[in-house]
């Protein structure tokens, strides 16, 4: 296996992140890639009548659609808008060509135990639970379905010492501004739709590990909970769910563009 060169990504880093501020006197929000959860051969978490990939797929476009009506000024890119399977790498390629100044992964998650319900909202990060990490690996499985896996993710470990190096810097750059939008999500979930929220966690996600700007991965509740299934395959339910994500987006953006 190939070995980093740190002392080389170091110095990269440092150039790189010199000319990447994200001091939101100097930020504006232009470009936000919603990117809906599996699809197609990777149906994900599955509920008693429905899959993660559709309610995922269902939330995503219904924020771009709010999103575009209330921010025209701000372009709106999708992973997928229809049932068809991308992969992990490939979702975070489309952010970066994209130039996104935001990255938003919309989930569905599932437990053992149907009684547990809420919505989570992650950051790119090495857990320090069990449960967190475990969320991590369902979402990141999808990695043995891609051909070549072994190649395109042989950087991403996160039980390595080269990987938790560049994760700590990478993240330096981009924390900050992903931990007030998760915040500001779980606010909206908890006090405006009523939702129970689980609060903001990290944990070591693929699909966050290459995005070069802030990113966040939503789970919006559990398959595995029959009351919450229903709540998210009611259009209602996800218009609300969507319209949380949209104000916390638009808050967001106020903060970065306050000063400007």
């Amino acid at each position: 296996m190939r070995k980093i060169n740190i002392s080389f990504l170091l110095g990269l880093f440092i150039v790189l992140t010199s000319f990447n501020s994200l001091n939101p006197s100097q930020y504006r929000l232009k470009t936000i890639v919603i990117d809906a959860g599996h699809g197609g051969k990777d149906p994900g978490a599955r509920g008693k009548i429905s899959w993660e990939k559709d309610i995922a797929l269902s939330i995503s476009l219904e924020l771009g659609r709010i999103l575009k009506e209330n921010m025209p000024a701000v372009n709106i890119v999708y992973t997928r808008k229809e049932d068809k399977f991308l992969t992990l790498y490939r979702r975070s390629e489309i952010a970066n060509k994209s130039d996104a100044d935001l990255f938003i992964s919309i989930h569905a998650d599932s437990f053992s135990k149907s009684s547990v319900y809420g919505a989570t909202t992650y950051l790119m990060g090495l857990s320090k639970t069990s449960a967190n990490m475990n969320v991590a690996k369902r979402e990141n499985s999808v990695i043995f379905l891609e051909e070549n896996y072994e190649e395109t993710y042989k950087d991403f470990d996160p039980n390595s010492s080269e990987s938790v190096m560049l994760l700590s810097l990478n993240q330096k750059a981009k924390i900050d501004n992903s931990t007030i939008l998760a915040n500001l999500i779980q606010d909206q979930f908890k006090n405006r739709v009523g939702i129970r929220s689980r609060g903001v966690k990290q944990a070591p996600f693929q699909v966050l590990w290459n995005t070069t700007m802030p990113s966040v991965l939503i789970e919006t509740g559990f398959m595995t909970n029959p009351e919450e299934e229903k709540k998210l395959n009611n259009k209602t339910h996800r218009v609300y769910m969507a319209s949380a994500i949209f104000r916390a987006i638009r808050d967001y953006k106020a903060y970065l563009e306050s000063n400007v």
